[in-house]
């Protein structure tokens, strides 16, 4: 598997550096949050280092998903949450941080007091705008 030597999170989906795992097999690791935004909040991380969605293989984004469902599913019935998160940040100016790819499993719980997690700010587009996004991104998928 490749790892990056200087990554926090290879280090912490080897077993390098001890964690409060809930979950781990041959290509993740998920993870107790330590700077949790709820009760529960944890890591899925993948064992080989990616920096972010760009360049994990699409295979194995894939597994992370039937992963964060399978985890969202036990998770909330294991914590009595109200909903559920599924963050993944890619890039700096998207709010990541740390550059290994990982994916945030987020219970969410009524009257919590981080209530405002993941709002913002609704934008507005002419019909023309609209169009012009539709046909940029149509025409690169080919």
């Amino acid at each position: 598997m490749m790892k990056n030597s200087n990554c926090i999170f290879c280090k912490l989906a080897s077993g390098e550096i001890p964690t409060d795992t809930i979950y781990e097999d041959e290509l993740f690791r998920v993870i107790l949050d330590a700077a949790p935004a709820s009760r529960g909040h944890a890591l899925i991380i993948p064992k080989e280092h990616y920096a972010d969605l760009y360049e994990i293989e699409t295979e194995t984004a894939g597994e992370a998903m039937k992963l964060a469902k399978k985890l969202a599913v036990h998770m909330t019935d294991a914590l009595q949450c109200d909903g559920f998160n599924l963050v993944q940040n890619n890039g700096e100016v998207a709010g990541q941080t740390v550059f290994h790819f990982h994916l945030h499993l987020i219970p969410r719980y009524k009257g919590m007091k981080n209530d405002d997690i993941l709002m913002w700010n609704h934008e507005t587009f002419t019909e023309d705008e609209k169009k012009e996004i539709c046909e940029s991104i149509k025409k690169s998928l080919g």
